[in-house]
């Protein structure tokens, strides 16, 4: 029978099956990218809620794991050599993931790091950038007088959009005909951006009609539609 209770985390969320991935989550843009990589691998795990209303990821439970006190964080009972891994930051879950698998790396080494790439512009761009201009379009930085922030914001959006459009000119997904972890690292966030966000008429979503087409070519997909959703409620 596998052990976890080695891990603080699983005493305040315990694990039903403990020989399942354990995945610590909040449907955030962040934290769907590891639901969506679970669903889409086909990985037997168990997610549980981390509540944001409550401070959750801020708890000495959560911060056992991950001590940034960020979602999504993961333990794999199975990890490399049989032993258990613990796992933060959506990347590196990503990565990790995949290599476990073999799936969502494209075909060969160049493939991989054409993949990895583009998940290291998503981790450095896309994700703070759309994160920064959804605080100053919808929540505090809202009422703030000075909009250049917001300014900022919003034109190196429209940026990023326009280098992913001029990319996926031609292409199914980032790596070609391949749909990899780049896919799949920037779903919710571009989901995001004009939907919770309320961005689309504010980045001309739809000047950048390639970015659209991709978008629906994923949220079409099964795995994806799950994932977006995943911890919809606490297991435990």
């Amino acid at each position: 029978m596998t052990d976890l209770s080695n891990f603080p985390i699983t005493a305040r969320w315990p694990a039903a099956d403990p020989t399942r991935i354990q995945l610590y989550s909040l449907p955030t843009p962040n934290g769907v990218k590891a639901a969506i990589m679970l669903e889409e691998t086909g990985l037997a795990y168990e997610p549980h809620l981390v509540d944001f209303a409550t401070n959750d990821q801020k708890s000495d439970a959560f911060v056992s794991l991950n001590p940034n006190g960020k979602i999504p964080a993961m333990i794999d009972p199975d990890g490399p050599g049989g032993q258990p891994l613990a796992l933060f930051e959506s990347g590196a879950i990503l990565l990790y993931l995949a290599e476990k698998t073999g799936k969502f790396l494209g075909e060969g080494p160049a493939d991989r790091w054409h993949a990895t790439q583009w998940l290291m512009f998503q981790m450095g761009g896309v994700g703070p950038m759309f994160g920064q201009l959804g605080f100053f379009n919808k929540f505090a930085g809202k009422d703030w007088e000075d909009k250049r922030p917001l300014g900022r914001y919003v034109d190196e959006a429209k940026r990023l959009l326009g280098v992913m459009d001029a990319v996926l000119a031609g292409k199914t997904w980032f790596l070609g005909e391949a749909y990899s972890i780049a896919d799949i690292s920037m779903i919710g966030w571009v989901n995001n951006l004009i939907t919770f966000y309320e961005a689309r008429d504010l980045v001309g979503f739809d000047d950048f009609p390639n970015v659209g087409a991709w978008l629906e070519r994923a949220l079409a997909r099964p795995a994806v539609q799950r994932g977006l959703k995943i911890p919809a409620r606490a297991w435990t």
